[in-house]
């Protein structure tokens, strides 16, 4: 088997994205720089081919993923996979995390102005959110930031690429007032 065969298989196979350092674990014959051309043989390959794949980078990881432009191809079969629909009031909790963390339960709720425990439920529940730390303040709060899953569920590869507050008007389209009145933008 090529090293470009092995990291393949292993991409395939697996459901979240895997770190340079883990495939390299995979077998004796593969090293951190043996990935790496690999995972790049790999994609100059599929691109090439026109393939339906590629190699996407995602959170801190690697992953074959099917190319967005088949999108609307994928979207009319029921039996395609597709994330869990966020209800507004998770998505608005989540954008203020992201743009705060590390935030505790009543800094949430000031900027949201309705109780959010059953949103941070359900967002530790998908692994969207964690708890990053305790506050300082009375009783030592838990403190929320974003969790293992929340790189890969909005396909980013590092919290550095969130959409600065400013462009977050343009990157959303009429749905940037959700975030403004959730007061997502960080503070100045």
């Amino acid at each position: 088997m090529t090293p470009e065969q092995i990291v393949e298989g292993l991409l395939f196979a697996s459901q979240t994205p895997l770190r340079v350092d883990e495939l390299s674990q995979a077998h004796e014959s593969l090293d951190v720089d043996t990935v790496h051309s690999a995972l790049e043989k790999l994609r100059k390959d599929y691109d090439r081919e026109e393939r339906a794949f590629q190699i996407g980078r995602l959170a801190d990881g690697y992953q074959v993923l099917t190319r967005p432009e088949l999108a609307p191809y994928l979207e009319k079969f029921e039996s395609v996979p597709t994330r869990r629909a966020l209800s507004r009031a998770a998505l608005e909790s989540l954008a203020v995390i992201a743009f705060r963390q590390p935030i505790g339960r009543i800094q949430l709720e000031e900027v949201r102005g309705v109780s959010c425990a059953t949103v941070l439920r359900t967002l530790i529940d998908l692994e969207l959110i964690e708890v990053t730390g305790r506050g300082e303040g009375l009783g030592r709060p838990l403190l929320y930031g974003t969790g293992p899953l929340f790189l890969e569920h909005f396909g980013l590869r590092s919290l550095d690429d969130l959409p600065r507050p400013e462009d977050l008007p343009k990157a959303l389209g009429g749905g940037a007032e959700v975030l403004a009145e959730a007061g997502a933008a960080p503070p100045d």
